[in-house]
């Protein structure tokens, strides 16, 4: 058996144990936990994904993040994937909880965020490369065609929630 999440309902509640390769194959709800990092000025980590991930190789997202371990909460979720990922340790802070679509499958989201000072130190399985953003390059960033669709569907609810700046014409290059 593979990874192990808890298959939930429509109102988040857990009904059992699955193995989360079935719970994708089945559409069955479980949980994602992402963490959205942040300097001390404000700019947001974005990544390329490695080209060998099993799911969107080669595209960029401005979320870290991965399943929700059984027993485990969306925050101490969204932690260990931004040490696992990142090598950083950071306390995050939920910032929306909503029912994802998926391209793959559907799934409970929870978007954290944590500002972190500390140097990262990607780890190569997970982040290709990565860069520094503003809020309105990461607005024009989103709607680039190698964008994570879900990270794009995270970022236009957490806009929505008034969480992020309207749009602007600025134009972002992607450079690593």
């Amino acid at each position: 058996m593979g990874e192990l999440v808890e298959r939930v309902g429509e109102q988040d509640r857990v009904l059992a144990v699955v193995d989360r390769a079935e719970a994708i194959r089945e559409g069955w709800l479980h949980r994602v936990a992402t963490i959205v990092r942040r300097d001390s000025d404000g700019r947001i980590l974005v990544h390329r994904r490695p080209g060998h991930a099993s799911r969107f190789p080669g595209q960029l997202n401005w979320m870290l993040g991965g399943a929700v371990g059984v027993g485990e909460s969306y925050e101490a979720a969204a932690a260990r994937e931004l040490a696992e990922e990142l090598g950083v340790r950071a306390a995050p802070r939920l910032m929306l909880k909503f029912l994802c679509s998926g391209v793959i499958s559907p799934y409970w989201l929870g978007l954290h965020e944590a500002v972190v000072t500390t140097p990262a130190r990607p780890d190569a399985r997970e982040v290709a490369g990565h860069h520094w953003v503003t809020e309105p390059e990461l607005a024009n960033l989103v709607r680039r065609e190698d964008f994570v669709p879900d990270a794009r569907e995270a970022y236009d609810r957490h806009r929505a929630a008034g969480a992020t700046p309207p749009l602007h014409d600025g134009v972002w290059g992607w450079s690593v």
